[in-house]
């Protein structure tokens, strides 16, 4: 009946020539009983259900572990499993008290299969003790925003002081996917995890989110189920330049948190368009070189920029400008970072794009150059007056 409902008002519309684009789409019936769906560079909300309601995050929290353990461990660094991290409940890598691993497969495991454990060995790792750690989580969601958050444990166990909402949770997923191994890591599909000690001992870790290989575009991020938290996902996508996060919080059961983000995600490209704001092609800056053969890098955008447009809404919300020292010193590499594009949306800054060397510099000796080097303190002081 409902099939046929949609095929009737389908063939009204057809008749009465109304459109049928972007922005015109049925917000999505949910199951679960909090969400939010962000356009994730400007944190922008598209919908919104109950998202500032208060809810067990599960294993969302690992989000968190993750971004901390990125930020402040060493990814070579080996962790020791201790006996209270090998017997924590729902530990899917079949870690063993004295069991050794590098800190960067640890993460991977954790995320892939959303093994609690390897949530306690990282943050004995980072910390003193677990809820020295949960101290540290709590500190890093006030400086991101998520006010309304508070953690006690690195894995998402059920506790009554362990809570947070889905419009906190889109902004620390958001936060997450701006580094690139995070990224990387919520982005696989399955990744063979690899001990130190025992030298043996391997396991094939293979991720939890259903939606990875399946949903068109799909770029991560982290499931979460308990019975007290229910169905839990922060699920991200990127189509023709716009990524778009969402976050549903107690699904009806561990199958409906993927067909209420898919559902929340498809809905959000219906209502986005993109254009392109910077081609990549056309846009170069310069730089002058110190103490090099050549006395000047010209530098382009490592990517096309596209700005995401809600709601039919005009493309001068955006402007860019450019971060970029007015000298560099010699050797400068192909490809090196000499600077960055910035992105702003309503004059608040949203992305920062690197800019790249065109072309090697290697150090030596040009007249331009040995100018440059006369002049740098000068340009240097300068360039910080007016900026």
């Amino acid at each position: 009946m409902e099939k046929l409902t949609r095929i009737m008002l389908l063939a009204v519309l057809l008749v009465l020539g109304l459109p049928l684009g972007r922005g015109q789409a049925a917000e999505p019936d949910l199951t679960a009983s909090s969400a939010i769906l962000i356009e994730a560079s400007t944190g922008r909300v598209m919908y919104e259900k109950n998202a500032d309601e208060e809810l067990y995050p599960a294993s969302l929290t690992k989000m968190m572990t993750c971004i901390l353990a990125l930020e402040a461990g060493n990814p070579q660094a080996t962790v020791t499993i201790s006996d209270d991290a090998a017997v924590v409940e729902e530990s899917s890598l079949e870690l063993s008290g004295g069991d050794k691993i590098s800190l960067s497969e640890l993460l991977t495991g954790m995320m892939l299969v959303s093994d609690n454990g390897a949530a306690v060995a990282v943050s004995q790792y980072l910390a003193s003790s677990p809820e020295a750690f949960a101290e540290q989580m709590n500190k890093k969601a006030r400086e991101i925003g998520a006010t309304h958050t508070h953690f006690h444990n690195p894995n998402g166990l059920p506790d009554s002081e362990h809570y947070s909402t889905a419009r906190d949770l889109a902004k620390i997923a958001a936060y997450g996917m701006r580094r690139a191994d995070f990224r990387q890591i919520v982005g696989l599909q399955a990744r063979r995890i690899n001990w130190q000690q025992p030298a043996a001992k391997w396991i094939l870790a293979e991720n939890t989110n259903e939606l990875l290989g399946k949903f068109p575009g799909i770029t991560g991020i982290k499931t979460g189920w308990t019975q007290a938290a229910g169905g839990c996902l922060a699920a991200s996508a990127r189509r023709d330049g716009v990524e778009l996060i969402a976050v549903v919080l107690h699904s009806s059961d561990m199958d409906t948190r993927f067909s209420d983000a898919a559902a929340l995600l498809e809905y959000g490209f219906g209502q986005v368009t993109a254009v392109k704001g910077v081609d990549k092609a056309r846009t170069e800056k310069s730089a002058l070189v110190r103490d090099g053969r050549n006395y000047m890098v010209t530098a382009h955008p490592a990517e096309d920029v596209y700005f995401p447009l809600i709601g039919g809404e005009a493309a001068d919300h955006y402007s860019v400008k450019y971060a970029m020292d007015w000298v560099v010193p010699a050797p400068v590499d192909l490809g090196e970072r000499i600077g960055s594009l910035i992105v702003c949306y309503d004059n608040k800054e949203v992305e920062r794009v690197p800019m790249l060397a065109d072309v090697p510099v290697e150090q030596g000796f040009s007249l331009g150059s040995f100018l440059v080097g006369l002049c740098d303190g000068a340009l240097q002081g300068i360039q910080n007056l007016l900026t």
